[in-house]
């Protein structure tokens, strides 16, 4: 049995705590701090000496009030009842608190994540007499309507199965009893805890292939996520982070959505918890939350939490991801919890890197990222499960320099860049196609022309290049005007305007355009450089550049997206036919 240090604070900083006496204390150690009981975490020790920092208010600590660690690192509880449930990023239930002691949190309040007494219908699927192995799935739970809770034998725990107990049960009853190698034996309940920092242990990470498919045009079609990736959202204030990250999480192809509200205000962070359990989830009907699990560490709130909620965050998706599931991890923002490593490193007085961040800024984010992917679980299955992490970014001023971006860029590989410029001239999503990029274009581009179109990797490449020449060609516009340009050119400039304003623009509130299948953004990509190539033959044939700009055929693109699914292809097909008309027509 592992001894507890019991100390004393000698130094109060903010949310920095050093404690004398704690020799057989380690790092990482969660403890408790005064007789409040607040939670504190060791960050460093040095001698007998620990530096905690603590997840509460540490106003009125004084020297002298007693410190004693619990002998164990911050860890999750993760059993059935996660799932629409509002955590804080230390995975203290706030509903539950509100009902006890209102809107404030209390300091020292101490509940369990989860509701120990409630009873759920374990089903097995393992009988006595079975060998198990670390990952098996003992049996299962409904959690909610869309997810069956899968009760996995926890890494490192393999035996003989010599007891089952199926029915209703609570988290903390044994569910089965196992036989060990050493003779000895172990009842395992639903519930597991697991430390935060470390990450759940797999069989083997793939190399990510497919896209994750989001229903965005902008992202699908231009700069798509590969299930299992990473990727970065950085942008200014009023860019539009937040609205993309609710897009991504109401429509992504992902079965467990972990949304970390990460040192946001909590006017935002409001409209996501008003906003989340009344969102329907699009292919069942149900709500949203039943398969979503919000936490929520508002700015306001004590910065040593936020520097755990994203650990407190992947380490739930991980879980699901054992599973067997698909998870997607938003975390918003990433730049709040860097600005929460950078007020404790300058506590402990350690030696600043760049604008005042700790050294070991670029290591933390990698480590947080690198626990994403598509991998084989444990146990003897060989079942696959996937996470993918989207983090924003909030650079001051959108400055791109800043080092959490930069950090942050090194690490993943999709950038979605967010415009200013864009969202003030009202183009949503704001995300500015001549910086982003997408390091599994190329590989999803493959599974597009197998899947999709054989026509998909072509049509993607033309219209990048057709936005790329339209930023050329608007410079040379800028300086000797627009008569200046060959026909050709005008052409190309008529049809990246097509681009960005009838493909790439989608309004997230409006019914149809808020999600667009694959299927559909193929056509309509297809209609919109269906112009462009026609038109091109056109001019060939001497048709006049202004009657080519000013078909009215172009309204009817433009309302396309706007068409509904089951008459879209009727409607795509009126369109194509029309312009072959109208471009054959007036050349005649």
């Amino acid at each position: 049995m592992k001894a507890l240090s019991k100390g004393r604070i000698v130094k109060v900083s903010g949310p920095l705590v050093v404690a004398e006496g704690m020799r057989d204390a380690e790092m990482f150690d969660v403890v408790r701090v005064s007789s409040m009981n607040l939670i504190g975490e060791i960050i460093e020790i040095h001698g007998d000496r620990a530096s905690i920092q603590v997840y509460e208010e540490t106003a009125g600590l004084g020297p002298g009030e007693p410190v004693e660690s619990t002998g164990a690192p911050l860890s999750v509880d993760l059993a059935p009842g996660m799932l629409g449930r509002i955590f804080d990023g230390i995975q203290r239930p706030l509903e539950r608190i509100r009902e006890q002691v209102g809107n404030s949190i209390t300091r020292g309040i101490r509940l369990d994540a989860l509701d120990m007494e409630a009873k759920w219908d374990f089903v097995p699927t393992v009988t006595v007499g079975a060998a198990v192995v670390p990952g098996d799935v003992l049996g299962t739970v409904q959690e909610t309507t869309l997810v069956q809770h899968r009760v996995l034998v926890p890494p490192g725990v393999s035996g003989t199965v010599t007891a089952v107990h199926g029915g209703k049960r609570t988290i903390a009853e044994p569910v089965a009893t196992l036989r060990t190698a050493d003779g000895g034996t172990r009842d395992l309940p639903m519930l597991q805890r697991w430390p935060v920092r470390r990450g759940r242990p797999y069989a083997e990470k793939r190399a990510p292939t497919e896209p994750m498919i989001t229903g965005q045009r902008v992202v699908d079609a231009f700069f798509p996520v590969a299930k299992g990736g990473t990727a970065a959202v950085p942008g200014p204030f009023g860019s539009g982070k937040t609205v993309i990250q609710h897009q991504l999480a109401k429509w992504a192809e992902a079965d467990i959505v972990v949304y970390i509200g990460c040192g946001e205000r909590g006017n935002e962070m409001t409209d996501v918890l008003l906003e989340f359990p009344e969102l329907k989830d699009p292919k069942s009907g149900r709500p949203l939350m039943e398969r979503t699990v919000l936490i929520a560490n508002t700015s306001d709130m004590p910065v040593a939490a936020r520097e755990a909620s994203i650990y407190t965050g992947i380490a739930i998706a991980e879980y699901f991801r054992d599973m067997g599931y698909s998870v997607a991890l938003m975390a918003d923002s990433t730049s709040r919890w860097a600005e929460a490593l950078r007020e404790m490193s300058g506590r402990l007085e350690e030696m600043p890197g760049e604008e005042g961040y700790p050294a070991y800024l670029g290591s933390r984010l990698a480590q947080f990222y690198e626990r994403a992917g598509h991998v084989t679980c444990l146990g003897a299955d060989r079942r696959e499960g996937i996470l993918t992490a989207i983090g924003a970014v909030s650079p001051p001023g959108g400055d791109l320099s800043d080092p959490v971006a930069q950090a942050t860029l090194r690490i993943v590989k999709v950038f979605w860049g967010l415009d200013a410029a864009l969202a003030y001239k009202r183009h949503f999503p704001a995300i500015n196609w001549l910086v982003s990029y997408s390091l599994y274009a190329e590989r999803v581009d493959e599974w597009m022309d197998r899947n999709v179109s054989p026509e998909w990797s072509r049509l993607h490449t033309l219209a990048l290049r057709l936005l790329q020449e339209e930023s050329e060609l608007e410079e040379i516009v800028k300086l000797v005007g627009i008569d200046s340009l060959s026909p050709g050119d005008r052409l190309k400039l008529e049809a990246a305007r097509s681009i960005r304003e009838d493909f790439l623009q989608q309004n997230s509130f409006d019914e149809v355009d808020t999600y667009t299948s694959l299927p559909k953004q193929f056509r309509m990509l297809q209609t919109v450089l269906r112009y462009y190539e026609l038109g091109e033959k056109a001019l060939a044939n001497n048709l006049p550049i202004r009657v080519l700009a000013a078909l009215p055929v172009r309204d009817r693109i433009a309302r396309l997206k706007y068409a509904k699914e089951d008459a879209f292809a009727a409607a795509a097909d009126e369109v194509d036919r029309e312009l072959a008309e109208q471009t054959r027509g007036q050349k005649a």
